[in-house]
């Protein structure tokens, strides 16, 4: 199992430094989320300040960029990153595509397919000497590319794509035609034994593909017990974030497989109120448990790699940021506890 951190895409004066930090720390990879800042671009510095780690994007929106678009953003980092680079995509939800982006919501799963398909007829294009283009679909027709506006051969493969999932048509969707996964940090083992997989597996049966190659990631709540900070304040925000993705319609499959639809709706009402904080009080010691992972900085690998055996996750990073010089001793007793081979 590797083990990834997340960085807080923000300041990108501070990127060189943290990225060789991280690496320098014992890292897998690094992914960046686009939030409040540009996914791609602490990438390119982090790709010049380190030479080890995997480095991905969890995620870049897809629906506010053309195929195109996303086709040369990742071929220039696979280059400068010397084929390090994981293109992660995600489709948002809908009243963030539209009234935060000013693009078309229709079919996403439809589009997603899509997306993926044209970014790597843009790639075919350009292994060609960039012609023979020609991708047509429902919501992308690609029919130009001149040798003039073509990348260069790259010397690596093309960059993996992995796509956000949850629900069943978007997994599939990832079983069936990408490299990996992005599980969503509320999941529970239920969901990815009894849900996610089954629909993961159908995918990759539909396109005669193997699980062989396939990576799984995702960011794990945990509740560090012995750090710098009492594992209390790390409880009470896994408890109001829990609380608030409980509270989020589009997570429902996930609430209603454990049979808290009850208490989601509860949340729900309470979001649209504004009562936040309170919101985590209704999270039960049996939800924590289900949503998250508690024990000391040394514990905590030996415990996720126990609860997700049998390849339920591959790869996992701690929905935590990682900042050097917090939690120094946590962090390298857990990097400790990630490098050594699990018990069998």
């Amino acid at each position: 199992m590797k083990f990834d951190a997340y960085l807080l895409t923000g300041d990108l004066r501070q990127m060189p430094a943290l990225a060789a930090a991280i690496e320098a720390a014992g890292f897998d990879g690094v992914w960046t989320a686009e939030t409040a800042h540009n996914p791609f671009l602490p990438l390119v510095l982090a790709a010049e300040h380190t030479r080890r780690i995997s480095l991905g994007t969890a995620i870049a929106v897809a629906f506010a960029r053309s195929p195109t678009t996303l086709a040369h953003i990742a071929w220039d980092l696979q280059r400068y990153s010397q084929g390090r680079f994981l293109l992660g995509l995600g489709t948002q939800v809908k009243a963030h595509v539209v009234l935060r982006y000013g693009m078309r919501w229709e079919k996403p799963v439809r589009q997603m397919r899509e997306t993926i398909e044209a970014i790597r007829a843009v790639w075919e294009s350009w292994r060609k000497g960039g012609t023979s283009l020609n991708y047509r679909g429902e919501f992308y027709t690609l029919r130009l590319m001149t040798p003039f506006f073509a990348e260069p051969p790259l010397e690596h493969p093309d960059p993996p794509i992995y796509i956000s999932a949850v629900n069943e048509q978007m997994l599939r969707l990832a079983g069936g035609l990408c490299e990996g996964v992005h599980i969503h940090p509320f999941h529970s083992v239920k969901y990815l034994r009894e849900y996610a997989w089954p629909h993961l597996r159908e995918g990759m049966r539909s396109a005669g593909r193997s699980r062989l190659h396939f990576t799984a990631v995702a960011a794990v709540f945990v509740i560090p017990t012995d750090g710098e900070k009492p594992a209390s304040v790390y409880e009470r925000s896994v408890r109001e974030q829990i609380a608030f993705y409980m509270s989020t319609p589009a997570y429902r499959t996930i609430v209603d497989l454990h049979g808290w639809t009850a208490t989601a709706e509860q949340l729900s009402l309470m979001a649209r109120q504004g009562a936040w904080q309170a919101m985590g009080e209704r999270i039960t010691d049996e939800m924590l448990d289900a949503f998250a992972v508690t024990g000391s900085w040394a514990a905590l690998p030996g415990l996720i790699q126990q609860r997700y055996a049998g390849r339920l996750l591959d790869r996992v990073a701690y929905y935590l940021p990682y900042i050097p010089g917090e939690e120094q001793e946590g962090w390298a007793a857990t990097l400790r506890g990630f490098r050594r081979e699990p018990a069998e």
